[in-house]
Parts: structure tokens; sequence; C-alpha cells
């Protein structure tokens, strides 16, 4: 994505990114162009919903304060949030994180909710309804990313929840009202996560953050605090100037994951220091749009667009896998995709393994692979940086449909080639999937003297 970017988070009604029949409107294109650079700058953007809608939102956030306000001061042994991420599709009702001094009401269609002493809890008002709202709301966003990313509409409807849900079905994707630094919590003690401040962008530590494990979450709040990671490394705050219609949307590591890294994962954090003299603390009400727990993530979709997808993109995860692996683990670009082989087994594997990487060391690789393996450290280390500068998202094309492109000023990957420098004469595929020779002029480009210090022939 070419251009000087957007000075502020992108601002997108819902009702202009509602898809129809037929070609694209003026304002459904400019819309998705306006909620794809936001994410790709920002990692959010925020969405305005229908007039009436401000009303819904509002009152469910006065009945949140309340439910919570409630509340006992100490929570008990049962509610205590546990890090059992094997039990994300089941969680229900009330649940404490001492440790944030967070309290959390997670409302999943097909659970009852009950209290420790088997009572069914009466919950925070208009859930349902607002489940409902959010949850059509986030399809129709996700719809409009995919239509950014060149895919065929609706191409996750295999990764999300039935619409209605079947008979005994639970729900993947779930609604949480949390609440933030209640006065009477006395879970934890009140610690300051703030640092130095200047307007909305503030300095956190760089491994302090969280990034939810969905595809997409609409987000609202009562109160400002809600910071998250921009293209440049900054934290900005993004929910500091809300119209009673709107909420923050931002995408999780499942989208991620199933578009290949195109779309990244929003870094965020929140911030407590404001509350003082705050006699409810800080609500929040998210809608999560989950991947089904039997479901894989895969990049089949991507593929199908003519998008370079990278090694640790390149198997389907399944959900659950999904759900078990570390943040750190996901993240890696650089690594190829590791396996999960049951505990009995590790002990007989690891021999092995070690042979393999040994005999890696002593024999050299041949030319070709070296090449491959020399152009994606570029792609990663050269390209990719310059591009994540520039406000640009990499969208590769096919070998074949390239070679015409490369000979045409006004062909569909002319801008990006400029902005990027691509090399005059390559095709703009994957680096990966470049001829020897493409591969070698892509490598020159970027670092050279390249073939000069490396023997390939």
């Amino acid at each position: 994505m070419a251009g000087n970017g957007l000075p502020t988070l992108g601002r997108v009604k819902l009702v202009d990114l509602i898809p129809s029949e037929g070609l694209p409107s003026d304002s459904y294109k400019l819309s998705v162009s306006t909620l794809s650079q936001s994410l790709a700058q920002y990692s959010a953007a925020i969405i305005q919903f229908p007039m009436n809608v401000g009303a819904l939102l509002r009152s469910c956030l006065e009945s949140s304060r309340l439910y919570f306000h409630h509340k006992p001061s100490f929570p008990s042994a049962d509610s205590i949030q546990h890090s059992e991420s094997r039990e994300w599709c089941k969680t229900s009702g009330y649940r404490a994180d001492p440790h944030m001094w967070q309290e959390i009401y997670d409302f999943r269609p097909g659970l009852t909710s009950t209290e420790p002493g088997n009572e069914v809890e009466i919950p925070p008002a208009g859930l349902v309804d607002i489940y409902s709202l959010l949850g059509k709301a986030s399809r129709d966003i996700l719809d409009a990313i995919s239509f950014y990313l060149n895919l065929r509409s609706s191409p996750f409807t295999e990764i999300l929840d039935n619409v209605p849900l079947r008979n005994r079905e639970i729900s993947s994707s779930v609604v949480s009202v949390s609440c933030h630094g209640r006065p009477s919590f006395q879970g934890a003690q009140h610690h300051n996560l703030t640092a130095q401040e200047d307007g909305q962008i503030v300095m956190f530590s760089d491994h302090d953050y969280q990034v939810d494990r969905s595809i997409l979450t609409l987000l609202k709040s009562d109160k400002a605090g809600l910071y998250i990671r921009d293209l440049h490394g900054h934290w900005v705050l993004v929910d500091g100037d809300l119209g009673p219609q709107e909420a923050i949307v931002y995408p999780g590591l499942a989208l991620y994951q199933a578009t290949a890294g195109y779309i990244n994962p929003a870094m965020h954090r929140t911030d407590i220091s404001n509350l003082q003299g705050s006699i409810y603390g800080r609500c929040t009400l998210a809608f999560k749009l989950m991947p089904k727990s039997m479901a894989s993530l895969n990049c089949s979709e991507m593929r199908a667009a003519g998008h370079g997808v990278e090694a640790q993109f390149q198997l389907p995860l399944p959900v659950d896998d999904f759900m078990q692996r570390s943040t750190d683990q996901l993240l890696n670009r650089n690594s190829f995709a590791t396996f999960s082989f049951p505990a009995a087994q590790e002990g007989s594997i690891k021999p092995i393994m070690q042979r393999k990487k040994n005999n890696l060391r002593c024999k050299p690789l041949p030319p070709s692979k070296r090449l491959r393996l020399e152009a994606q450290r570029v792609l990663k280390e050269r390209v990719q940086d310059i591009a994540d500068k520039k406000g640009i998202k990499l969208r590769f094309c096919t070998l074949k449909e390239c070679e015409g492109h490369i000979h045409s000023l006004d062909s569909p990957c002319a801008n990006v080639r400029m902005e990027i420098g691509w090399p005059p004469g390559v095709p703009f595929v994957h680096p990966h999937d470049l001829p020897n020779k493409a591969k070698i002029g892509f490598l020159e480009t970027y670092e050279p003297g390249w073939s000069e210090t490396n023997d390939v022939e």
C-alpha cells in the first residue's frame, strides 16, 4: 500500500463496508482503502456504527459498571483466571485476574454461566443483542479486508461459527465485558503502567504487551486507555476521542496466521493510571471473532490469490494447536514451521534432529537452495523493511502474470515496484519463486556485489 499514509487513525462507517452484489461502489472502495491503510499503519481503525447503536453500546457499558461494582472485593478461588489455553473456547461467566487488576464477564452463546454455588448468574444487560450486532459487523469488516487482499468473497467462512448456531453448538466467538482498576477490588495492588508521556503517544516496554488470539476484536471503552503499537514502534492512544456510536477494531493472531502474515496483529496494552477518583474503574465491551476449535488455519486462499506464502505458513495449523503455541513462536517470521510431538516421543526424536543439524554443518548447501535462502533473507531484512517504512503491503504477482507486467507502466504492481526499488526486468513475485537468474538480480539490487562474494553458479 503506497502513499504518505493517514495522519491519524482511520474512521470508517460500517454501513459503507457492507458488501452488495455487482460492482463495488466508490464509497465501498474508499472505505476499504481507509480501513486497510489504518490497519497497516496503526494496527487498528475506528468503526462508526449507525446512531441508534450508540444507545445500546452505552447501555451495555453502564450495566457492566453496576455488575462489577456489586461484586465482592476479594475474588473467590473458583473465579481466579488461569492461563489454561486448552479451555479458551469454554469460558463463560465471571472470572478475575488479580495480577492485572482486571475482572471479566464472558458471554458465549451455547453456555450457561453459573456461580460457584451452582446458582444461575444474572449477566450484564444487553449482551445477547450486542453479540448479534458486533458479530455481524466483524464479518463485514473481515470481508472488506478480504476484498483488499484480492481474496474471493467470504473466504474465512469455513473457520467461523455457523450462523445461526446449530443445535447444541457452543460459540467460539465471545463478548467480554471487563473492568480494570475497580477501587473496591482488592485482588492486587495498583501499579502504574505508564512511562514518559507525549500527547497521545507514550513509551512502554517493548516486551510488556498483549496480543489477542482472535481474528478480529471490536472494542468499546467508557474511558480512554487502550494503546496499540503502530508501524514505527510508537504506542498510540486509540480510544481517546471515540464518539458514542464508535468502536475500535484491531486484528489478532488468528488473522495474521490465516493471511500468511500480511495482516499484522495488534500489540496492545491498557493504561489505568488515570483512574484516580473513579468509583467504577475502566469498563470495556469487546467482541472477539474467534476461529472454530475444530477448524484449521491455512493459507490456501492467499496462494489462490497469488500471494507469496512463507515457510512458517505453508502447512495448515489446527486451531487447538494454534492456541497452545506461544505468541513468540507464532510471530517468529524467520523460523520455519515447527511441529508438536507427543511427550513420549520427544526422547527418541531429539537425537535424530541433532544428527540432521550436525550433518547440515558439514555438508555445503546446493547452489539453488543457497540462492533461495539468501533471497528469503533479503526479503525479510531489506525489502520488508522498505515496505513497512513506506506503509506498503506487499502483494506479489504470479510469475506467469508478471512477465507481462514488467513491460507495462500501468500494471497492477507498477507503483509498488517503483516505491520499493524492485529491480527492472525482474517479475514482482516472491523471491522464493523467482528463477535462479532473477534471484541473483534481486539480490544484487538490494545487496550490491553479492554475486562477487558468493560462489553460486
